[in-house]
């Protein structure tokens, strides 16, 4: 029979060694993505971005160095899954990664802590859906384009995916549409509000979010045209990932039309797309 001083001192050391664990973790994680993001780019990597995400040469040297260090971490990190006989290629994974990364400038280096692993489906899928009509619930199958989940995956399609490629400036874009909210859902939740730097600005984003979504919900409803897409109109999740892909693709009319959304986005993201649109 052990000693109960001995089973002490073993606890006490298990213990130590388990709270020494979680105070290093971060530590080794953050010098681990400091390593892959000083590493040197990929040639096929570079040429793959080039080609297909159209604003890269419109950042400037320094944005263009940290766009590169995002996605060697995103890629070491997340998992990529073809669905249906989708073979993952690397374009497929820097496509992604490129757009995904787009959203994790000024220090927001968590990168989609929740997310695990992004399911690529060849074009859009069908899924069962459960609705509520006057007190019964139907199921009914729908085709969808992309969704993001709140645990582990983010679902994708490739075709969808190359036609926003093509299309930059349409203001439709299902990779910044999903993974906004995946910082919308960092929380646990999906209600259109991201984790915010500063307890205070949680008020402001409040405010202005809410006019926003207000004011697009009535155009929708009374059949007036919009900048922002009408399913923005869904509901605040929606409204936030909307207004990111329209922050991205239609920056210009975006800021024109509703200055203190473009603002509030342009503080949030620290980026000014319209510099990059000509």
């Amino acid at each position: 029979m052990v000693p109960p001083n001995v089973v002490a001192i073993i606890f006490s050391i298990v213990i130590s060694a388990i709270a020494i664990g979680i105070l290093c973790y971060p530590l080794f994680v953050k010098w681990q993505r400091d390593r892959l993001m000083a590493q040197q780019f990929p040639k096929t990597w570079l040429s793959i971005i080039e080609s297909n995400l159209s604003i890269y040469r419109d950042l400037t040297s320094e944005q263009q160095k940290e766009l590169l260090g995002y996605i060697q971490v995103f890629l070491k990190e997340k998992q990529f899954i073809g669905c249906l006989g989708l073979q993952i290629t690397e374009e497929t994974k820097v496509t992604i990664a490129a757009i995904a990364c787009l959203l994790l400038f000024g220090d927001r280096k968590t990168y989609f802590p929740n997310l695990r692993s992004i399911l690529v489906y060849p074009h859009a899928y069908i899924v069962n859906e459960l609705t509520m009509n006057s007190y019964v619930v139907e199921e009914r199958r729908v085709a969808r384009l992309g969704e993001s989940w709140t645990r582990d995956q983010l679902v994708l399609s490739w075709e969808q995916v190359q036609q926003d490629i093509r299309n930059w400036k349409d203001g439709h874009n299902v990779i910044l549409h999903e993974f906004a909210h995946q910082l919308d859902q960092e929380d646990g939740q999906a209600e259109g509000v991201p984790i915010l730097a500063r307890a205070l600005d949680y008020e402001i984003w409040k405010q202005v979010m809410s006019a926003e979504y207000l004011q697009l919900c009535d155009r929708v409803e009374n059949g007036n045209k919009t900048v922002l897409d009408s399913y923005g109109a869904t509901n605040p999740a929606e409204f936030f990932a909307v207004a990111t892909e329209t922050f991205f693709e239609k920056s210009k009319q975006l800021n024109q039309k509703h200055p203190s959304l473009y603002e509030l986005l342009q503080r949030y993201y620290r980026l000014d797309p319209q510099q990059w649109q000509n």
